[in-house]
This record gives structure tokens, sequence and C-alpha cells, in this order.
């Protein structure tokens, strides 16, 4: 008996968490995430891992900021984890200490450490972790792992995830020494990056439509409220 949750399955949950309609512009996203989380939960060969975990908090927090009302964000995010029976607060709690650990760390440092060729008494959990991953030949890379990488690289050193040059030395080092493809590594956040330009400029484009439709409605209240000046006469 197949008792495998399916991407339907996990949808019906969602939206059985979240009643609440969600913004055109956002439900995509939505949707792709939580396809993507659930077919990782379903892989025998993916384990969850504070990196991923901080790969999809990022992903989700960048692609939903300026979501109205903001009070559904939690609630979005809190469903799409309990969809794929898993606890919205680890998620959380995990993502928050390793951006804590990357803000403390030179980015050398922290490049060394993910690379496997420096180590560090910071985090004996994470240390573990990659530990793992760079001895598992069946390590179920994913993109929100990729994404949880580049996070941490931003954390430690915003600057240097702008120079291209020394990010994509920073990524090799760090696919070699976690037997990563590099090639699978790049490919998957320059689509993040680029979906991440093609949000905020369908944003400005919804903000400037919004902005003006407000004019007009106004303009019209305006002139239906203007009083129409009386027939003068002549005496």
């Amino acid at each position: 008996m197949n008792n495998v949750r399916t991407v339907s399955d996990t949808k019906r949950t969602f939206y059985n968490l979240h009643t609440r309609p969600i913004n055109t512009i956002y439900r995509r996203v939505v949707e792709e995430l939580m396809v993507e989380m659930h077919l990782l939960s379903v892989n025998i060969d993916f384990t969850y891992n504070p990196i991923y975990a901080l790969g999809v908090v990022t992903t989700f927090d960048r692609f939903m900021e300026g979501y109205q009302p903001e009070r559904d964000q939690e609630s979005i995010f809190n469903a799409l984890c309990q969809a794929i029976e898993k606890d919205p607060q680890q998620y959380r709690q995990d993502a928050q200490r390793l951006q804590a650990v990357a803000k403390g760390l030179p980015v050398k440092d922290l490049i060394g450490w993910l690379a496997q060729t420096t180590y560090l008494d910071r985090d004996t959990d994470l240390q573990a972790q990659l530990q793992a991953i760079a001895n598992n030949p069946n390590f179920k890379y994913n993109r929100l792992f990729a994404i949880g990488v580049f996070s941490l690289l931003e954390q430690s050193d915003p600057e240097l995830v702008k120079d291209e040059k020394q990010l994509t030395e920073a990524l090799k080092a760090i696919a070699a020494g976690l037997h990563l493809s590099n090639d699978k590594l790049n490919k998957d956040l320059e689509l993040y990056r680029s979906n991440l330009d093609k949000m905020a400029q369908a944003l400005i484009v919804m903000a400037d439509m919004l902005s003006a439709d407000r004019k007009k409605r106004e303009q019209r209240k305006q002139q239906s409220t203007t009083p129409v000046a009386p027939p003068s006469s002549n005496e």
C-alpha cells in the first residue's frame, strides 16, 4: 500500500490551513515553493539540514517582501511547512542560528568552513552536517540548499556576493569541499537572482498601476462632489 503523500494532498492541506486568498502576483511563488518542498520531502535521498532551512526561509522572505496584508505572511509560511508535515519554528530557528553564525565570521573563514578546509569551533551541529554532506555520495542536492549557501555568504559579506569573480571563486571552493556540482550551484543561483530581479520589477509595475488607479478614483470622486455653479441671472 502506497502511503506517500501527493502534491494534491499537500496543496489541499495548505489551503485548509491558510484559508485567506493569496494575492495573484505572489500565488505562483507560494505554489512553486510548496511543490519544491513537497517533492524533496518525499524523496528517499533527501535529509533535512539547517542550510536547506535557511534557503527555504530566505526564498520565502525575499519573494514575499511587501506582501499585504503583512500579517498573512506568517500564516502562509506556517501553512507551507505544516502542509509537508514539518515544524515551521524549526525552519525559522535554524535559519536565524545560521544567519547569526555567518554574521559573526569573516567571509574567508566562512568559505573555508563550508568548503571543509577550515574547522571552526562555532556550531558543532552545522559542522557535523557539513561533514555528513561531504561524505554522502547520495546527498540530495537541491536549489533551496544552494540559496542557503548564498544567504550565508550574503550575511557574512554583502559585498562579496555582488562581485561576480569573488562569488564564483567562493562557490567553486564550497562545491569542491562538499562534493557538489559547481555548474548546478552556479546555475541555480543565477536563476534565483534573476527571478528576484523580475519579482522586484513586477512589484514596481504593480505599484505604479495601483497608484495610477488610485489617482483616477480620486479624480472621479472630486468631479462627482464638485458643486455645479447656478446659472447667473442678469438684473
